[in-house]
């Protein structure tokens, strides 16, 4: 499970480094493709198999469906770090996401999402808009620890 949230910089090469305990719970491999809300999605290999899973389950026929596939497969990349721990960011998935020099990760419970940081910022929402959102989903308010 990823939780939390780091900042760190994106140096003139495009390389990150990928916060510790990200590095330690991703384990051998990952791979790193476009999000949901113009951000980037990193996804340990498990949880990229699901998500493989269900895009090959999908009738290819369906227009929606191949729009979904391109969005998440295509753009998609295996994640190498070097002895640093640092990434490096493909141009074409940093500039879908907006990043600049500054850059959140944050862990999203089965993925970890970077962010630009002014974005992250922008998105986080007020305490009001966020008891709002879970009252307008079902069982939300009902979750039991």
């Amino acid at each position: 499970m990823y939780k939390g949230d780091y900042s760190h910089s994106i140096d003139d090469k495009g390389r990150i480094i990928i916060p510790q305990k990200f590095r330690e719970a991703l384990g051998d491999g990952f791979v790193i493709t476009k999000g949901m809300d113009e951000c980037l999605w990193i996804l340990d290999l498990e949880s990229w198999n699901k998500l493989e899973y269900k895009l090959r389950s999908m009738p290819v026929l369906d227009r929606k469906t191949r729009k979904i596939q391109m969005h998440f497969s295509a753009s998609a990349v295996d994640g190498e770090t070097d002895k640093q721990g640092r990434l490096i960011l493909p141009q074409s998935l940093r500039r879908y996401a907006g990043l600049g020099k500054e850059v959140v990760f944050c862990g999203m419970v089965n993925r970890i999402e970077i962010w630009d940081k002014q974005k992250y910022e922008d998105a986080e929402e007020s305490p009001e808009d966020l008891e709002e959102l879970a009252e307008s989903m079902e069982g939300v308010t009902d979750i039991s620890f």
